[in-house]
C-alpha cells in the first residue's frame, strides 16, 4: 500500500475544516495560506510521476493520486486558480463561501487525480454539492431557485454516470479503473459515462444549467465555478472518451450554438457563461478528434481559459459588487467610474478572442490546425467563424456597451459604482498578466502539454495575417452594424423551455399511475382480510409510504423545482426532504437497472 503522499484535494478539505476556527487577524492570511500549500503540494508531485494513495477498502483497491503529464497540468491551472479565486473573495466576510468554494476545489483536484471509477464519482459528487452553496450565497429567490435546479440537474448526471460505472464493472469483470474507453465497438455504458461527463461539460443539449446557475452565483462564486466544473469535465473527456467522432459534431454545435446566445444576452454574466459553453465546444471538439495536437490544444486551451475567463467573472463580479447590477440595459459608460476593471475586462476579452500576443491565440489555433490535419476542413473553418463570433460578443461588444455607450445607470448605481478593492483588483491583475505572458512565452505553457512529441509554432505568417483580417473585418462589421446588437431587457429561449414548460405533461404522466397504484393498495388493505396480507402488511405499508408516496411526492417538487415555484419549496425548508426523495428516486432506479 502506497500511502507517502499528501493528496492537494487534502489540504484544501482541511483548510476548509479549520476555517471557521481562524479568526481575527489571523483570517487573511490562513485564506492565502492554503491554496498556497495546495498549489505547492501540485508542483511537488508534478516532479514525482507515478501512483500513490492506493488503498484497500472491501474487495477494492482504490487510487487516488495518479501523477502523469495529463494530470500535472490541470492539476496546476486548479490549484493556480484557487490562490486567485481566494485573493479575489479575501474581503468576503462569509466564512462558507470560502468553506464551499474550497471543497469545491477539492473535488476538481481529486476527479483529476484519481485513477479508477469509484474514486472519480466520489469526487465528483463533492464538486457538485460544495459548488451549490456558491449559488445559494447570494441569498435571494432567484439564486435558491437556480441551485435547486442546478443540483437537480447534476445529482441526475450523477446518477446517470454511476450506472455507466456499475455496468462497466459487471460487463468487464470487475474492472473499475479510470482508462480509455473503447471506441471502436461501444457499448451502453460506454455512451452512460460519456452522457454522465457531457453534462458537466454543458454540451447541449445538456447545458442550459451553466448560464442559468453562474448568472445567479454569487460575485466570488461565479469566479470558481467558471473555472472548475467544465475544465474538470474536459480532462475526464480526454482521459476516456478521446477519438469518438461523435464528440465532434457536438463540440461544433456547442460552440456555434454558445456564441450566437452570447450575442444575444443582455445579463453580463449570462452572456459570459454562454461564452463558456462556445468556448468548451473547442475542446470538445479536440477530444472527438483525438490525435496528439488535438488532445495537446484541448489541454492548452482549457488552462487559458481558466485564466481569461475567470479574468472576465472577476471584473463582472466588481462591477455587480461595485453597482448590484449585470444587465447591460441598466448600465453602461462606467469608464469614468471603473477604468482599472475597463483595463482588465478589455485583457480578457481579446484574451478570448483569441488576439495575438494574448492566451487564446496560443491555444484555439492549435485545435483549429489539428481539425484541419484530420481533414475535417468544415469543422475547421466553423470554429474560425465562431472565433469572429467571439471578437464580436466578448472583444467588443460587452466591454462597448458597459464602458462606452450611452450611460443607463440609475443616479443610485452611478453613484455607488468604482473600481474595487485591493484584493480584487491584485487577483484581476494576476490573471490580466497570466493571459499576457502565455501569449508571449510559449514554453511556459508548452512544456507542460502532455504530448511532448508534438511541436507547434503558432505564430506563422499565415496564422497571424489570417487572424488579423479576421478581427479588422469583424471590428468593421460591428462599427457599421452595432445598432442591430444592442442589447434589449428580453428573455431568450432555451433548449431548458421544453423541461419548464413539458414540466406539468411530466408530472401528470408520472403522478396519475403511480397515485392510482397507490390508492388500489389502500383499497386492498379494507376490502382483503386474508392472512397472507396481514402478514405482508408491514411490508406494503413501508412501501406505499416511502417508495410510491416518495416518488409521486419527490417527482412532483422535483418538476415545480425546475420552474419557477422552487423558491417556494426551499422557503418551506423542504429542500432536505425533497433532496431525499430525489436520491431514493434515482436509487430505485439505479437498483432496478442493474438487476435486470
Amino acid at each position: 500500500m502506497t500511502t507517502s503522499f499528501i493528496h492537494p484535494a487534502f489540504i484544501m478539505i482541511l483548510g476548509a475544516v479549520l476555517l471557521p476556527f481562524v479568526r481575527g487577524p489571523f483570517r487573511k492570511p490562513f485564506l492565502f495560506l492554503v491554496p498556497l500549500l495546495t498549489f505547492i503540494d501540485v508542483l511537488y508531485l508534478s516532479g514525482h510521476p507515478g501512483t500513490y494513495g492506493i488503498y484497500q477498502f472491501m474487495d477494492w483497491e482504490l487510487t487516488f493520486g495518479r501523477v502523469d503529464r495529463l494530470s500535472m497540468i490541470f492539476g496546476f491551472i486548479m490549484a493556480l486558480m484557487a490562490i486567485i479565486g481566494t485573493i479575489y473573495g479575501m474581503h468576503v466576510e462569509d466564512e462558507w463561501q470560502h468553506i464551499a468554494a474550497w471543497f469545491y476545489v477539492a473535488g476538481s483536484l481529486g476527479a483529476i487525480y484519481a485513477a479508477d471509477y469509484i474514486v472519480l464519482f466520489l469526487f465528483w459528487e463533492m464538486m457538485a454539492f460544495a459548488s451549490t452553496f456558491l449559488i445559494w450565497a447570494r441569498k435571494d429567490e432567484e439564486s435558491l431557485a437556480a441551485g435547486y435546479r442546478y443540483i437537480l440537474v447534476h445529482t441526475f448526471g450523477g446518477v446517470i454516470l454511476l450506472i455507466g460505472f456499475v455496468l462497466r464493472y459487471q460487463a468487464t469483470g470487475g474492472d473499475y479503473s479510470f482508462d480509455q474507453l473503447n471506441v471502436q465497438s461501444p457499448e451502453l455504458y460506454t455512451w452512460l459515462i460519456m452522457i454522465g461527463l457531457m453534462l458537466n461539460a454543458a454540451v447541449p443539449p445538456l447545458h442550459s444549467w451553466l448560464p442559468d446557475a453562474y448568472s445567479k452565483a454569487t460575485a466570488v462564486g461565479a469566479v470558481f465555478m467558471c473555472a472548475f466544473t467544465t475544465k474538470t469535465a474536459v480532462y475526464t473527456l480526454i482521459r476516456s472518451c478521446s477519438g469518438f467522432d461523435v464528440l465532434i459534431y457536438l463540440g461544433i454545435i456547442m460552440a456555434l450554438y454558445g456564441i450566437i446566445y452570447a450575442i444575444m444576452e443582455n445579463d453580463v454574466r449570462k452572456l459570459l457563461g454562454w461564452e463558456i459553453v462556445s468556448q468548451v465546444g473547442y475542446m470538445v471538439t479536440a477530444v472527438g478528434i483525438g490525435s496528439s495536437l488535438a488532445v495537446n490544444g484541448a489541454c492548452a486551451h482549457a488552462f487559458a481559459h481558466i485564466l481569461y475567463k475567470g479574468l472576465l467573472f472577476m471584473g463582472a463580479g466588481a462591477i455587480l459588487h461595485a453597482t448590484g447590477k449585470q444587465k447591460l440595459t441598466e448600465l453602461g459608460g462606467l469608464y469614468k467610474k471603473m477604468p482599472v476593471t475597463l483595463i482588465f475586462m478589455l485583457i480578457g476579452g481579446l484574451a478570448v478572442s483569441g488576439l495575438p500576443l494574448m492566451s487564446g491565440f496560443v491555444s484555439k489555433s492549435m485545435i483549429i490546425t489539428a481539425a484541419f490535419e484530420a481533414h475535417l476542413l468544415w469543422a475547421g473553418f466553423a470554429l474560425i467563424l465562431v472565433s469572429a463570433g467571439t471578437f464580436l460578443a466578448a472583444g467588443l461588444r460587452l466591454p462597448y456597451l458597459l464602458f462606452f455607450s450611452t450611460n443607463n445607470c440609475s443616479e443610485e448605481t452611478w453613484e455607488k459604482a468604482k473600481d474595487p478593492a485591493w484584493n480584487m483588483t491584485l487577483a484581476m491583475a494576476i490573471g490580466g498578466f497570466l493571459c499576457i505572458f502565455i501569449g508571449c512565452y510559449l514554453p511556459f505553457l508548452y512544456n507542460m502539454l502532455p504530448n511532448t512529441e508534438i511541436a507547434y509554432h503558432p505564430y506563422g505568417g499565415y496564422h497571424l495575417s489570417e487572424t488579423l483580417q479576421i478581427m479588422a473585418f469583424t471590428g468593421l462589421a460591428f462599427f457599421l452594424l452595432r445598432k442591430y446588437v444592442m442589447p434589449e431587457n428580453t428573455i431568450s429561449l432555451d433548449l431548458d423551455w421544453f423541461y419548464r414548460k413539458g414540466g406539468r405533461a411530466f408530472l401528470w404522466t408520472v403522478k396519475n399511475p403511480l397515485q392510482w397504484f397507490d390508492t388500489a393498495i389502500g383499497k386492498a388493505y379494507k376490502v382483503v382480510g386474508i392472512s397472507t396480507l396481514m402478514t405482508t402488511s408491514a411490508f406494503w405499508s413501508w412501501f406505499d409510504w416511502n417508495v410510491i408516496d416518495g416518488i409521486v411526492d419527490g417527482t412532483a417538487r422535483c418538476v415545480r423545482a425546475i420552474g419557477r415555484r422552487a423558491t417556494l419549496v426551499l422557503q418551506r425548508g423542504q429542500i432536505q426532504q425533497t433532496i431525499y426523495y430525489t436520491v431514493s428516486f434515482a436509487a430505485v432506479i439505479l437498483i432496478a437497472y442493474v438487476w435486470l
